[in-house]
């Protein structure tokens, strides 16, 4: 039963890329459209269970944590702008794995604070690094948006890592169910924002962008993030994160499948070079505290 979960789970969660690059390039849906109802489809979700089983839980929120949520609740806004965005102007497979470098930027940002790791984790940022220069150094020749779309992707990914930490600070003291109502729930908002001020419509669009606005938010959010979660009270939190990992060339077979994608030899390598790299950051850092590991595992992003 554990394979069957963790098999849609990676299904799940690679499959955000392949819908969202399809959704873009087949219909009227914008980008900040997709970030919108994903995170107001899926505050409305989270929120059920919570309203009606403990709705005593929303008026207990300290100022403390709702502080931490709307940090997390910015960086994931602004994680899905550069990530989404860059699904228009590079290769889902590179935006994917550019993206995935969170566990790396979280490594970084803690090393910024004062933590020092293990050298098998500097090892392993340092490999993950080097894919990302193989990456935009391929990319560069291929298309005129393929850098900027990299550039974007790296950002969000280091957004992503943002949101994990904040996150982490919040859920504390926050059950999951009230903590992603909230920060969800700002996020839609923030995105809602943007969205006027860049005039991208959060509605209007046919009935095939809607399917796949659902699409991403039933395979992705719902799917993949709840497949994960369940797995974390039945295996070891390092087992899941690995797992998650799967997401990098799960996305890069699912564009190549379904959207006929086809990069350089030097890219694919740049993609093995992250993901191995993650492997050992990962690896790496089995000393921590459990707790953190299990937070880091169930904040998904994508």
């Amino acid at each position: 039963m554990n394979l069957l979960i963790a098999t849609l789970g990676v299904l799940g969660v690679a499959s955000s890329g392949p819908l969202i690059a399809g959704t873009l390039g087949a219909t009227s849906v914008t980008a900040l459209a997709i970030a919108f109802w994903r995170n107001a489809i899926g505050a409305v979700v989270m929120a059920a269970p919570v309203a009606l089983r403990r709705p005593a839980e929303f008026a207990r929120v300290t100022r403390r944590e709702f502080g931490w949520s709307a940090v997390a609740a910015v960086a994931l806004a602004l994680h899905f702008a550069c990530f989404i965005t860059a699904l228009q102007l590079t290769s889902v497979a590179a935006a994917t794995a550019l993206v995935c470098l969170q566990s790396g930027w979280i490594a970084v940002f803690q090393s910024l604070r004062g933590t020092r790791h293990r050298w098998p984790v500097l090892v392993g940022l340092g490999i993950a690094f080097g894919g990302v220069v193989a990456i935009t150094g391929f990319d560069t020749g291929s298309s005129p948006t393929a850098l900027p779309g990299d550039v974007l992707a790296l950002a969000g990914g280091a957004l992503a890592g943002l949101y994990t930490l904040a996150g982490g600070k919040a859920r504390q003291s926050m059950g999951t169910g009230t903590y992603t109502t909230l920060c969800y729930g700002m996020c839609a908002a923030i995105v809602a924002v943007l969205a006027l001020a860049s005039h991208q419509p959060l509605a209007g669009f046919d009935a095939e962008g809607w399917l796949g606005i659902i699409a991403v938010t039933v395979c992705a959010q719902l799917v993949g993030h709840t497949a994960f979660n369940h797995l974390l009270a039945t295996m070891s939190p390092l087992l899941v994160s690995m797992i998650i990992l799967l997401e990098i060339p799960g996305a890069a077979l699912l564009a190549a499948i379904f959207l006929h994608e086809t990069l350089p030899a030097g890219t694919y390598a740049g993609l093995a070079m992250i993901l191995a790299g993650l492997v050992v950051v990962v690896t790496g850092q089995r000393h921590n505290r459990a707790s953190a590991e299990r937070r880091e595992a169930e904040l998904g992003t994508d």
